[in-house]
């Protein structure tokens, strides 16, 4: 998930409690929420295929989210006991609170990842294992809005908090708006008025000081209903994944292949349109189903067949290339097309079909590879 909903969550749990183990606790709670996108300093190491191969990485793991757990307390506690030796006076940090909001709010940051496509490889470094809940899109409005709600009723006390709340507000729901008209969403006009309606009930809460009549039971309510809004959303991608292994069983009987397996991914601001991705022993495929169109009405859908025994000889070659094992290290669906020929220079286009097509600037989730070969023909 994005930062910022890692931080709502952060601030959200220290208003549910955990602020009262010890002073400095809230800025331990965020800061332990966000952690572990530390990983994306491998960028100023490295390029982007470096950021690939370890985003979503060590630091997401079990033990890696243990570590920064242990280890943010730790750095809190040592500085107040420095500041203590050189000024005097006497410590304020308490480490067993510190601990205990730290290791409580890190352990949230895997799970938020969990829940969207891009997945988590939680068993590193024993194993590379990718795990993806699919259940919810990377940024998720309804997630700002749930976690944010009870953060500003806890927290807008004075001026300069509510300010800062409402440029917020004004900057999320720009963001908003733009990904719901541009989006597939056959009602934006319903779904901008939901979402404009929650940010004017929020206000009349805050009017009617919600927050302090209810203090941390309104975090704990808004975790509550984040729960169970996962909840819904397992529901609705059960029935998108079932249609999907329908829908897929149907297309792959018709070229006579065997469905080896299906994904329902989400899509953004439309729980009811979801991208899924087949593989069969003979193609990928990609198709979004909506779960409101009439029974087997597909868009935008998108084949790949396998290459051939001449051609995967040439894919082998290119797979040695340090940009595509990073990228096949990554990638759940992909797919290989060959271009150009020997005479002039042949390259292999490798892309995820979670997110994109083979082709020279497909962005991050796609490479293409030079390579030299005897004989190829152009073709997929």
């Amino acid at each position: 998930m994005d930062n910022l909903a890692h931080s709502l969550v952060g601030l959200a749990a220290a208003k549910a409690g955990l602020e009262k183990l010890s002073p400095a606790a809230t800025t331990v709670c965020i800061l332990a929420a966000n952690a572990p996108d530390i990983d994306f300093i491998a960028v100023f190491f490295g390029d982007r295929w470096t950021l690939l191969h370890h985003h979503r990485g060590f630091s997401h793991s079990l033990l890696g989210t243990l570590l920064f757990g242990l280890f943010i307390p730790i750095v809190f506690y040592l500085v107040d006991q420095v500041v203590v030796r050189i000024r005097g006076g006497t410590a304020r940090l308490k480490f067993r609170g510190l601990l205990i909001a730290s290791l409580a709010t890190v352990a949230t940051h895997p799970l938020l990842d969990w829940t969207n496509s891009y997945g988590i490889r939680p068993l590193l470094p024993w194993s590379g294992r990718w795990f993806y809940g699919d259940l919810a899109f990377i940024v998720d409005p309804l997630l700002w809005l749930i976690m944010g709600a009870a953060a500003f009723l806890l927290t807008s006390r004075s001026k300069l908090q509510i300010t800062l709340w409402g440029l917020l507000a004004t900057l999320i729901s720009a963001l908003v708006t733009f990904a719901t008209l541009r989006g597939r969403s056959a009602h934006p006009l319903i779904l901008l008025t939901l979402w404009f309606g929650s940010l004017f009930l929020i206000v009349i809460s805050r009017r009617l000081d919600f927050g302090r009549l209810l203090d941390r039971k309104l975090a704990l309510l808004a975790f509550g209903c984040l729960v169970a809004y996962w909840g819904v959303l397992g529901v609705i991608h059960f029935v998108a994944l079932n249609d999907a292994r329908v829908q897929a069983t149907l297309m792959a009987q018709q070229r006579r292949e065997e469905v080896v397996r299906v994904a329902a991914t989400p899509t953004l601001v439309n729980p009811l349109v979801w991208r899924c991705v087949v593989e069969t022993n003979k193609a990928v495929q990609r198709f979004d189903l909506s779960l409101t169109a009439s029974q087997g009405q597909l868009s935008n859908i998108v084949l790949y067949e396998k290459l051939d025994s001449d051609k995967l000889q040439v894919v082998e070659f290119a797979e040695s290339d340090r940009r595509a094992k990073l990228f096949l290290e990554f990638a759940r669906f992909p797919v290989e097309q060959i271009v150009g020929d020997c005479a002039t220079e042949t390259l292999v286009q490798f892309a995820d079909l979670r997110y994109t097509e083979p082709g020279p600037s497909r962005g991050a989730f796609s490479v293409e590879v030079p390579v030299t070969c005897p004989t190829v023909s152009d073709g997929r």
